[in-house]
């Protein structure tokens, strides 16, 4: 669903502005840090995190992903796919994990023992936002 051309521009702005849905229906918002993966665009979050438990509750979501001056911007409407220790083998966990890291710094860990066991410690999911409709100045 990623064009060329959007997927080019998510691969130079990590800067996303995540919208979940609240139990009483209200938005919620959260800034990631973010970039292009599989069929979306992905990011990590800790389990006691606000988005997490809303996007486990109701998968539907927005991200705006804008660059610095917020005048190239996309929007991408959709739902998340959550990978976690709960639903991923504990090699697809890691490797989805890194995946996200490399798309969302634009770089490589310097130590991956180090993050694995971080991103273990702190509980954390992956979120894959796969769109539905994407639009934008970008787009």
């Amino acid at each position: 669903m990623l064009s060329d051309r959007v997927r080019e521009f998510l691969g130079q702005t990590h800067r996303g502005v995540l919208t979940t849905f609240r139990r009483n229906g209200a938005a919620q918002m959260s800034i990631v840090s973010c970039g292009p993966y599989r069929d979306g665009v992905a990011f990590t979050t800790t389990a006691d995190r606000a988005k997490l438990v809303n996007l486990h509750r109701d998968p539907r979501c927005s991200l705006l992903v804008s660059n610095e001056t917020w005048w190239g911007f996309v929007v991408l409407e959709g739902s998340a796919e959550i990978v976690s220790t709960d639903n991923a083998s504990p090699e697809e966990y890691r490797d989805v994990l890194r995946d996200v890291y490399r798309t969302a710094s634009g770089e490589e860990h310097p130590n991956w023992e180090e993050y694995d066991a971080a991103m273990v410690a702190d509980r954390r999911s992956a979120v894959i936002v796969v769109p539905r409709r994407v639009y934008g100045t970008a787009a």
